[in-house]
């Protein structure tokens, strides 16, 4: 059966090559360049950028090409970029030409809310040109402010496995934009100081420099400097050249102090407890390229609650970090593989088993060091959670070196010392994790890349190294992967993450790109194997995917394809409470169903099924999501994650679900409701998370925050109410 879908699939991806192929390689036509002009005066920031003094003598950058939905065409509207600068502030005006402005379609506008579902301009700055590294500024009509960190191009987000490189949708700078629709079409001003961006040293500066402008109601997207349709703007390397700049030396010390007030009651609480906290951040650029943040008393209430998720395998939970301390700059720090081997995840400070511990503190350096060393060091402190953890320091340090052509070399230290208070006298609290790693690129589309780790641990004398290679392949038609590695029984990264422990991992990927004639825009057939032994050859868990994705033009997709599975058990797994899989191994089938609609019309819908062999029975995994927005200032969705099982054990017919419903209003792209509603019924608990923001920068103004957890079940406790507001400032001090 495997060998047959094998060779199916194989056929079916070099049958596909045949028709409908085109040899357009964006990527290899000349890199573009374009000027920036010193402006005499700050433009009016309103959004309007025809008419304004400020912009008359700043000649626009023009010609945009179409990736899609035709490659290599020009742009349907023209659009017009102007890019000048002050002292303080670099600024860009756009113009976004529409032969038909009742066509706009805008989707959203909270902070970061994506913009490919929206009519939209976005850019990326490579201040520092080494084409590996920068940030990205987007918006849409309703003057969105949307932006991120990118780490050696970017090539995964934070939330999702990690390839080397990191977009990180979390980071927020501090600047500003202003959109409007007019009877040409839209258009946006952009201030972005100095201060957020990084840079070099001198007069006359090129940067690396690009543009998308998305045209949502044609699903067209077009760049500035032609990008390759298998990648994005996050191409740093394949990015254009803006000449001309002259950003002065720049002094950046930012203070953010803030103040909470919090009032609990319900839950193990006998009455009503309240509490005041009070904090303060700093933020200090030591040069354009380096800065160093310190933190006291950190607190993180007016972050959203984690998703509720239940545990239907043997292997432990990911759930990413989402507190803006450590998001910002997590790309230099991140070595392993995202959601699997984390050598450092931030979420194993101030938090154990779920519940808040206190951060006295900590400091961070994180930057570049000459042209292309890029360092980070991290300590931080926590308060202990009396019987539950003890007080921990922890510290990383970071170093990585850039070579030519998206390679590059560096080193991971992560260390923590506890007081030993959980431990019997004497014995030793503490913890390290070496790391070293690499890439190496090779022309445009190939990529090999690599890790080593080992940590110790008192009391584990075994082999206590893992290390992972990995080989990939993206050209415009062919897609690829290969990449083993190993955990071994004593690797032991206390300050990171192991997806599961003591094993071998072999994985193989392919797939084929084409586009037809008509009404599909893309057709990806591909395969994906990802096979798990123990040390000693059993294997726990077999993968093989056989998938094709069906991209339409008009924004719907549907993926239909086939898993064959198989689960090794060596030891009895209780699935759910009372339920006990029995030791063994459980090989099967099942049909893999994935189905959307256009995510950009007011209403949508996305359908995921998974059903099949499961442990010796069967499962069928649901997955609904419904989309719901009135214009750009509401948005609700509402989401199930259901899963029936029918297995030949006793009680082995159950089911289970979590339900999900997310609110959002935008009084303004700075005032913003939200509301976050789950009930899990297999624990029979609802959760309410409701926060209301008022923002002045990207991280400060007014939150109020209020949380509800209600345990349904007999004799449980009263709900668990909190109630939170909280008010930060930043004083700019030099500004």
């Amino acid at each position: 059966m495997y060998l047959r879908g094998i060779l199916a699939s194989v056929a079916l991806l070099f049958a596909a090559g045949a028709a409908g192929q085109t040899n357009i390689r964006l990527d290899q036509l000349p890199r573009p360049e374009t000027r920036a002009f010193k402006l005499e005066k700050a433009p009016n920031l309103d959004g309007i950028v025809a008419g304004d003094s400020a912009w008359e003598n700043v000649v626009p950058t023009r010609g945009f090409t179409a990736v899609q939905p035709v490659l290599g065409a020009p742009a349907s509207q023209e659009t017009e970029v102007f890019i000048g600068f002050t002292d303080t502030s670099l600024y860009v005006g756009v113009i976004a030409y529409d032969d038909d402005p009742s066509g706009i379609i805008v989707s959203d506008s909270r902070r970061d809310s994506s913009l490919d579902d929206s009519d939209s301009f976005r850019m990326v700055i490579d201040g520092l040109l080494d084409r590996q590294n920068g940030f990205l500024f987007g918006t849409n009509p309703a003057g969105v402010e949307y932006d991120a960190q990118i780490t050696k191009e970017g090539v995964e987000t934070v939330r999702g496995p990690n390839s080397g490189g990191v977009f990180n949708l979390n980071w927020d700078g501090s600047w500003n934009v202003v959109a409007t629709i007019t009877d040409i079409g839209w258009s946006a001003e952009f201030e972005i100081p100095f201060r957020t961006l990084r840079f070099g040293k001198g007069d006359n500066q090129s940067w690396g420099i690009n543009f998308q402008r998305n045209i949502r109601r044609n699903n067209e997207i077009v760049y500035w400097a032609p990008i390759a349709r298998e990648r994005n703007l996050n191409r740093i390397s394949e990015a254009g050249t803006v000449a001309g700049l002259s950003p002065p030396p720049t002094r950046n010390l930012q203070i953010t102090p803030y103040a909470l007030a919090k009032w609990e009651r319900g839950g193990e609480l006998a009455g009503t407890e309240s509490n005041q906290e009070f904090g303060v951040d700093i933020k200090y650029s030591l040069t354009p390229s380096l800065t160093l943040d310190a933190t006291y008393n950190t607190d993180f209430a007016q972050v959203e609650v984690d998703d509720v998720v239940v545990n239907l395998d043997r292997f432990s939970i990911f759930l990413p970090e989402k507190r803006p301390f450590f998001l910002e700059n997590a790309g230099l720090f991140s070595v392993g593989n995202g959601g699997e081997e984390e050598l450092f995840f931030s979420r194993r400070i101030g938090i154990v088993d779920g519940e808040q511990v206190a951060i006295d503190g900590g400091v961070r350096l994180s930057g570049k060091v000459g042209s292309a060393t890029n360092v980070g060091f991290l300590y931080m402190a926590d308060a202990g959670l009396d019987g539950v953890a003890p007080q921990n320091d922890y510290v990383v340090a970071r170093v990585n070196q850039e070579l030519p052509n998206r390679s590059s070399i560096g080193a991971l230290v992560v260390g923590r010392q506890g007081d030993g208070s959980l431990l019997p006298p004497g014995a030793k609290d503490e913890n390290q994790t070496y790391a070293i790693d690499g890439r190496w690129g090779v022309g445009k589309n190939l990529l090999f890349d690599g890790w080593y780790s080992k940590t110790s641990t008192p009391g584990l004398e075994g082999d206590d190294y893992a290390y992972s290679t990995k080989m990939s392949y993206d050209s415009s038609t062919w897609s690829g992967q290969l990449g083993y590695g190993q955990v071994r029984e004593d690797f032991n990264p206390e300050v990171g993450f192991l997806l599961r422990d003591d094993y071998k991992r072999a994985e193989f990927y392919v797939m084929r790109r084409y586009r037809p004639e008509g009404p599909l825009l893309e057709v990806r057939p591909h395969i994906r194997i990802r096979n798990f032994w123990d040390l000693d050859g059993f294997m726990e868990t077999g993968f093989q995917h056989y998938d094709i994705h069906w991209e339409f033009k008009n924004g719907y997709q549907v993926d239909t394809g086939v898993n064959y599975v198989k689960d090794g058990l060596k030891d009895p797994f209780e699935i759910v409470d009372g339920v006990v899989v029995q030791p063994g191994t459980y090989s099967g089938t099942e049909a893999a169903l994935h189905f959307r609609t256009d995510l950009s019309a007011p209403l949508s819908l996305q359908f995921r099924l998974n059903a099949g062999d499961k442990f010796g029975g069967t499962r069928v995994q649901a997955t609904p999501t419904v989309v719901y927005r009135i214009g750009e200032t509401f948005s609700s969705e509402l989401s199930v994650v259901y899963n029936d099982f029918d297995l030949p054990v006793p009680d082995g017919e159950f089911s289970v679900m979590v339900s999900r419903l997310r609110l959002s209003y935008s009084f303004t792209p700075r005032m913003l409701l939200q509301a976050l509603v789950q009930y899990n019924d297999a624990a029979d608990t609802l959760s309410t998370n409701i926060r209301f923001s008022l923002l002045r920068t990207a991280n400060s103004g007014l939150f109020v925050v209020y949380n509800e957890f209600d345990e349904r079940f007999p004799g449980a406790p009263p709900n668990g109410r909190e109630f939170i507001v909280k008010y930060s400032y930043m004083f700019d001090v030099f500004n």
